[in-house]
């Protein structure tokens, strides 16, 4: 299975299973652009939906690499299930490694998996802890194609726009009255109004149902977060934020009627954004696009817009093999 890329370097192979769980989240951990998101007790969560691929990659067997992926038909993807899940480098590894690390993928994805094209869903860098954009040089010269590019708003907060006007009038607004921001566990007093803003908008479900979110939370307590602005016990509206050790990344937002109409998210997003994250180097609205950034959201983008956010970019590639 190895492929001596390099002299005196052997590189191998091993399928993910469940015994390799505790070395793969070891491995997330200490990545220079791993996050909980890529650990098991999160990608795990939807197994039923995926047939399981990922790959452990070795150099004379020392782990250098992780690939979080699933088999569809002949297609290999990176993972479907997750909004960003590519190649996962240990801090030390080279340009030169990360390419043989690439070839001996793509071999054994032919040969063991059968796999006749890779969708590679790229890990946008401000989750980098540290640089970690081999895999972008080596797709462009393996010959990979762009297939989606989707934006999304992100504010580095070391260095933050003001707020537009409109949002300052909201917030102000919001001031007057006696509202609280409140960080607790009360997800489905939150869910009923995101789910109907998302049926009422889009027809559309949120991702995750209520119960793998509690699921989710409770396996990442210190990562996945509820804020709720209530005016006494009636929740106006809320977020969720997903927090990794570079960034503050909003997974939903929503808000009732009544809380649209008094600044309820204006109010909360300047506590976020100036206080609860400010130490945090971004804070990520998340994506304002449709069909791999064909359609773009000019209303939800306005918004984000008007809190300081500007664009990144969240990129897939394919490659036939």
């Amino acid at each position: 299975m190895g492929i001596n890329m390099i002299t005196d370097q052997k590189w191998s192979i091993t399928r993910y299973s469940a015994e390799d769980k505790e070395r793969w989240d070891r491995f997330v951990r200490r990545s220079k652009n791993g996050t909980f998101l890529l650990q098991r007790d999160y990608m795990d969560y939807h197994a039923d939906r995926f047939r399981d691929c990922s790959l452990l990659i070795f150099c004379n067997q020392k782990l250098m690499a992780l690939l979080p992926g699933n088999l569809s038909g002949d297609c290999f993807y990176s993972h479907q299930g997750l909004t960003y899940a590519g190649m996962l480098f240990s801090p030390s590894i080279t340009l030169q490694q990360a390419e043989s690390v690439f070839h001996t993928t793509l071999n054994y994805l032919q040969t063991e998996c059968g796999a006749k094209s890779l969708v590679y869903r790229s890990i946008p860098h401000i989750y980098h802890r540290y640089p970690a954009e081999e895999d972008l040089y080596i797709l462009t010269r393996l010959g990979a194609t762009l297939t989606a590019r989707s934006i999304s708003s992100v504010i580095p907060l070391d260095d933050r726009l003001p707020f537009r006007t409109l949002r300052r009038r909201q917030l102000k607004k919001a001031q007057t009255y006696a509202l609280t921001i409140v960080e607790d566990e009360d997800f489905a007093s939150f869910w009923n109004i995101l789910e109907e803003n998302l049926r009422e908008r889009y027809s559309v479900s949120p991702v995750h149902t209520l119960e793998e979110t509690l699921r989710l939370h409770k396996n990442f307590p210190r990562q996945i977060s509820l804020f709720r602005v209530c005016d006494g016990i009636e929740t106006l509206g809320g977020c969720v934020v997903y927090e990794t050790d570079e960034v503050a990344h909003v997974q939903y937002i929503a808000a009732s009627p009544r809380g649209k109409k008094c600044g309820a998210l204006d109010l909360l997003f300047h506590q976020l954004i100036y206080d609860r994250y400010a130490q945090k180097r971004y804070f990520d609205f998340g994506i304002s696009t449709e069909h791999g950034g064909q359609i773009l959201n000019k209303g939800l983008l306005f918004q984000k817009e008007g809190f300081g956010a500007r664009a990144i970019m969240y990129d897939v590639y394919e490659l036939k093999l």
